[in-house]
């Protein structure tokens, strides 16, 4: 057997540059490069194996959570099937990328994270950032990432890498099982040499495979799908990550079945098909929420039905209401007791569109009337989007006015990103998705912070599209300055800036629950503590947003008013790196609920009148949560 001499981080570079993955017959390299902040922890281990490998190309950043964040968002635009390493130093810096690494997990996204750790030989022990336990001496705060990696090690011998680096492999491509995968590195290991077998190092090829469900719970769905009269479509991110929505297009106009759509799912099928329904649950359209609430089935594609989809378990109240629930994750086909498929989405809806001409189906459709009422309500629903498209609020613009703008106005190839606050809720039921990557929203975690360092991973991922970052003033104070770092590597974005003189949606929030909008507006403390009403004149805290998005390199557009607002985005298209539009929105203008709830409890007992009230009718919507057997 032919050896190879290199340190543990020479070899897992080697390793990494080595693993492509396949499906349907495309080939393509899993990592395109390493993300890293070097520090004691990894400057002489992995920091010396990329300077020796320049091959395996390293991209610096100016914080671990954003790192992670940007090759999240590079997965998710990469259908999975490419991602990026991320390694930092011990301690904090390790620690740092615990918030993203488990927006990753909740994601289902693959990222491959390289913390260094603590002398493994812990003679010298507690080094520089060391957690001390007096209980055991194999901990670290690198033990924190157990919980929200799908695969988790410490390699504690140079050895030990031969086997755990094709199990991080295993997990990274799994359709099912991926998310955070995290190889906590001693600092000690990743600087001693081993004798590597060169086999080792060899081209390997994942394969990703299109699983298929079961025979027998096929042929039942197709029966449930031929009962129906009422069935519902709720479309997940797994019908984009499959790369099934060309296939979902053709069930849907086989078997007349209308479509809602997940924060993940949104674009699965174009906004103008007159059956789509748009957004469902919490922050979903009229359109699909009144189908929702009267569907007799409903087939969940790719969707693990969080409370927004469900609208806290009220979107679906029709009490015979069945599930048929397409997963590659069986966990996910399981849920509300819900005939399961399990298999790739794509796949799967081949085979029942295979069904859909046999004799099982008979070529069924639902009704010319459930279909008819289905086109009316998108079209309804469309004309309420334009109304608000419309608005001309005065003296500051809405928020539903500038996503008109951008979706109007912006490059239609663009991709839009946004996390957290109110934005996400607003472009839910608003965006007009014209391509199956247009809408990005991480809102399994709705971490702020990510629109930034997503947009980044994004434009890596996809040099040609225009990039849209939609962010407010208090996820963009969380982690701008990654700005810096897209203008170092070249990658053009364009920030769309709302100050919103605070956190808006928890305003909104807050006041929806009697609140009063306390604790939200950027305002000195005596002010902040009084009702949000009393304070909209209150002094403002001396925060310049231009000024700082000026001092990380980019170029900054000023905006008052709507018409400027879009000629800045038009000014923003002929700029060659990145770009901040700044404007003020109203933060007490929002979108209608449109017949739907999110469950967020309200104190049982209160001094307060506006809670007492909150409550009441927090107890009403509560009563129609239901259980599904």
């Amino acid at each position: 057997m032919t050896t190879q001499r290199l340190t543990t981080a020479q070899a897992i570079i080697q390793f990494l540059k080595n693993q492509y993955v396949e499906r349907d017959g495309i080939e393509q390299p899993f990592f395109a490069g390493c993300f890293g902040i070097f520090g004691h922890g990894n400057v002489a281990g992995i920091g010396q194996a990329l300077q020796q490998y320049p091959d395996f190309r390293y991209y610096q950043t100016r914080n671990e959570q954003a790192m992670v964040h940007t090759a999240a968002a590079y997965a998710k635009i990469k259908n999975r099937l490419q991602t990026l390493v991320c390694t930092t130093s011990i301690g904090p810096g390790a620690t740092n990328m615990i918030t993203a690494a488990a927006g990753a997990t909740i994601n289902r996204l693959p990222v491959l994270l390289l913390p260094g750790d603590i002398f493994a030989r812990r003679n010298v022990a507690p080094v520089l950032q060391q957690l001390e336990s007096s209980y055991s001496q194999d901990i670290s705060v690198n033990d924190c990432f157990k919980p929200i990696s799908r695969y988790w090690d410490r390699i504690n011998r140079p050895e030990q890498i031969l086997l755990s680096l094709p199990e991080a492999l295993r997990v990274l491509t799994s359709p099912a099982e991926t998310g955070a995968v995290t190889l906590a590195l001693p600092q000690d290991v990743q600087a001693e040499a081993f004798d590597f077998p060169t086999a080792f190092f060899h081209q390997r090829v994942w394969h990703v495979a299109r699983n298929r469900p079961d025979r027998a719970s096929l042929e039942q769905a197709a029966t449930w799908i031929r009962a129906s009269q009422r069935p519902l479509i709720v479309a997940g991110g797994g019908v984009i990550y499959s790369e099934a929505t060309e296939s979902l297009r053709q069930f849907v106009e086989e078997s007349g079945i209308p479509v809602g759509e997940t924060m993940a799912g949104k674009g699965s099928l174009r906004y103008d098909h007159p059956l789509c329904m748009g957004a469902v649950g919490a922050t979903g359209t009229l359109a699909a929420n009144r189908l929702a609430k009267e569907a007799d089935l409903v087939i969940g594609i790719g969707t693990r039905y969080s409370d927004f989809t469900t609208a806290s378990k009220t979107a679906f109240q029709n009490p015979d209401v069945r599930f048929i629930n397409i997963n590659v994750v069986e966990f996910d086909a399981f849920k509300h007791a819900a005939l399961p498929l399990v298999g790739d989405a794509k796949a799967t809806l081949e085979e029942l569109l295979a069904h859909l001409g046999s004799s099982l189906l008979n070529g069924h459709q639902t009704a010319a009337s459930y279909q008819l009422e289905a086109k009316q309500l998108h079209d309804e629903w469309e004309a309420e989007v334009q109304r608000i498209y419309d608005i001309r609020h005065e003296p500051l613009v809405s928020q539903g006015e500038l996503i008109g703008a951008v979706n109007d106005e912006g490059d239609p190839e663009a991709v839009m990103v946004c996390a957290a606050g109110s934005l996400p809720g607003d472009l839910h039921k608003l965006w007009r998705s014209r391509h199956p990557k247009q809408y990005h929203l991480e809102y399994g975690y709705s971490c702020m912070g990510y629109e930034i360092a997503g947009g980044l991973g994004i434009k890596m991922a996809d040099p040609d599209r225009e990039v849209y970052v939609m962010v407010g003033d208090g996820s963009y104070l969380m982690l701008s300055a990654d700005i810096l770092t897209s203008i170092q590597e070249g990658y053009k974005l364009t920030i769309v800036l709302l100050d919103n003189d605070g956190y808006k949606s928890i305003g909104a929030l807050s006041r929806s629950l009697g609140g009063q909008g306390f604790g939200t507006r950027y305002a000195f403390p005596q002010a902040n503590r009084l009702p949000d009403d009393t304070v909209k004149a209150a002094e403002p805290l001396p925060l310049d947003l231009p000024a700082n998005a000026r001092s990380l390199g980019a170029h900054v557009i000023e905006c008052e008013t709507r018409a400027e607002f879009v000629t800045a985005l038009a000014t923003a298209q002929s700029i060659d790196h990145t770009t901040v539009i700044y404007i003020r929105n109203d933060r007490y203008v929002g979108v209608p609920g449109y017949e739907s709830w999110w469950d967020v409890p309200v104190a049982e007992v209160s001094e307060i009148d506006t809670v007492r009230a909150a409550r009441e009718e927090w107890e009403e919507h509560r009563a129609q949560e239901r259980y599904f057997f």
